[in-house]
């Protein structure tokens, strides 16, 4: 009769565990980044990104809910504890993992200068010299125009999103504006977009700068959330669930190398 008590104990410490397990929180970014994660009418967020977020949680069995935060205060929020995970197109960069640890990448697109159509200009120092060239604060591409085209003589202006560009870019407030090219493909694929602008060519690579791909940020030490998510991100590329979700959105394999 103690032995079956305590059997029944047992199995209810472990329901009761079940539980009270832990919510995941994931932090993304609460401004719109088409076609990555953007929030509709209700502040419910959809997009590649948001696609990727439910099947790794569910691929690694983890309960997880979509945080929005700021762009500029997400990793003091990571490591804060507000949110436990980033999955917010952040590039794994030497610079963040002083602060921040990642998982495995999970895509890795190259970064374009978008212009005027018409306007004779190279994705190059020489190119740029001259011109105002906008960009999302706190980003590797500010980081990437202020060391490469700023010293060549262009002006750098900076913005809360990518949208506020992307519409001075339109309004001709700005010559040009470097992004992610699957984000400024989907600003060229706008009736604004089509209209005026195009790309010039895609900036030379720095890994250093530009990273070696996106991948979840987590706090540093939080080994078990890291493997919980390399995990998921394993079985989501080896089951064929990432291409899946991802041809709905692009053309083509978005992985990279």
């Amino acid at each position: 009769m103690k032995k079956t008590l305590m059997m029944t104990a047992a199995a209810l410490m472990m329901v009761g565990g079940a539980a009270m397990a832990e919510t995941v929180k994931v932090g993304v970014a609460a401004e719109a980044y088409p076609p990555f994660a953007s929030p509709d009418a209700s502040g419910k967020f959809y997009g590649w990104e948001v696609d990727f977020i439910n099947a790794v949680c569910a691929a690694a069995a983890m309960d997880c809910e979509i945080v929005p935060v700021a762009w500029d205060g997400i990793i003091p929020s990571l490591t804060s504890g507000q949110i436990d995970t980033i999955m917010a197109s952040m590039s794994i960069t030497e610079d963040r993992m002083k602060t921040i640890d990642f998982s495995n990448k999970y895509y890795n697109t190259p970064t374009v200068i978008v212009g005027p159509k018409g306007v004779d200009m190279t994705a190059t120092s020489e190119g740029l010299a001259g011109k105002i060239i906008g960009v999302q604060v706190s980003t590797i591409h500010q980081d990437y125009v202020q060391k490469y085209f700023e010293a060549g003589a262009a002006e750098v202006k900076t913005y809360q999103t990518q949208d506020e560009a992307n519409q001075d870019l339109v309004a001709g407030r700005i010559d040009a504006t470097q992004a992610d090219s699957i984000a400024l493909d989907a600003f060229l694929a706008t009736d604004a977009g089509k209209a005026c602008c195009e790309v010039k060519g895609a900036v030379a690579n720095d890994t250093s700068i530009l990273g070696l791909g996106v991948g979840a940020g987590v706090r540093k030490g939080d080994d078990a959330l890291k493997a919980k998510i390399n995990d998921g991100i394993a079985k989501i590329l080896a089951d064929g669930t990432y291409e899946k979700f991802t041809a709905q959105y692009f053309a083509s394999s978005i992985y990279g190398d």
